[in-house]
């Protein structure tokens, strides 16, 4: 006769798996950073630069697009709700203080989880189920030291730089709704947006942005080590890499904004 699996006990062994995951993922992280102090050799810096050139290079088009559309409907929405008190004008401020100070790393944070995140899990995927993970651990290599840290490196840069590409865009394009269609001029909206956005907005969003760098990585290589199934398990590991770096990222931005700013 089956009994039904006791709710409990699931909950227990789900939660189990949770301190697991996170316990491998963080042990994961940490070898990282110690191979990045002390083993950045020759070979990690060339893949390095791939992984700054598939980070950065290739993510700029996504980034682009992105990043206008989010300042003109940032620029449009908000810009409409103060022309009914006649003071469109500070569109500039309210513009520039979101996306410098949240809407930026966030966004950036997205697309990359969305694009090189979600590309890094299914790479790592695929030499796990294919066995090329434990052929490097036999001929010695640490599979932390030569795919973790290097993409870690180069996630870690470039997530702060190209924030900042999406800031300045972000702006420009709330600039162009603002002289379009709310009749706020270009120099009144720039006077605007760098009046109000302080260092410490700037600061506090790269700072996110370096943090969700750092999320993206370790969620999506944990997942590309944990991949089983095969061909099936691959596309499994890519789903959830994308999913938990977005809910991990939400959770971590709105605690570093109430970390600095209540």
């Amino acid at each position: 006769m089956r009994y039904p699996v006791n709710s409990a006990r699931r909950l227990g062994e789900n939660v189990l798996q949770v301190l697991h995951n996170t316990g491998h993922a963080m042990f994961m992280l940490f070898e990282a950073i110690w191979f990045v102090q002390f083993a950045f050799g020759k070979r990690s810096r060339h893949e390095t630069v791939s992984q700054l050139f598939v980070t950065g290079i290739k993510s700029l088009a996504v980034i682009t697009v992105v990043a206008l559309f989010t300042g003109m409907i940032l620029a449009l929405q908000t810009g409409l709700e103060l022309r009914r008190y006649g003071q469109e004008v500070f569109i500039g401020s309210a513009v520039s203080v979101s996306m410098v100070r949240e809407m930026g790393p966030f966004m950036t944070g997205l697309i990359i989880a969305a694009s090189v995140g979600s590309a890094i899990a299914a790479q790592l995927g695929t030499m796990t189920v294919s066995e090329e993970i434990a052929a490097l651990e036999v001929m010695s290599i640490n599979p932390n030291r030569f795919l973790v840290m290097p993409r870690l490196v180069a996630l870690c840069v470039m997530m702060p730089i190209l924030t900042v590409y999406t800031n300045i865009l972000g702006i420009m394009g709330g600039a162009v709704v603002g002289s379009t269609q709310l009749g706020v001029s270009v120099t009144s909206y720039m006077d605007n947006a760098t009046q109000f956005a302080t260092n410490k907005d700037l600061y506090v969003g790269l700072f996110k942005a370096f943090i969700f760098g750092i999320i993206i990585t370790t969620v999506a290589c944990h997942q590309g080590f944990m991949t089983t199934e095969g061909a099936v398990g691959v596309g499994k590991a890519t789903r959830r890499s994308v999913i938990i770096s977005f809910l991990v990222i939400l959770v971590v931005g709105y605690m570093v904004t109430r970390m600095f700013y209540v």
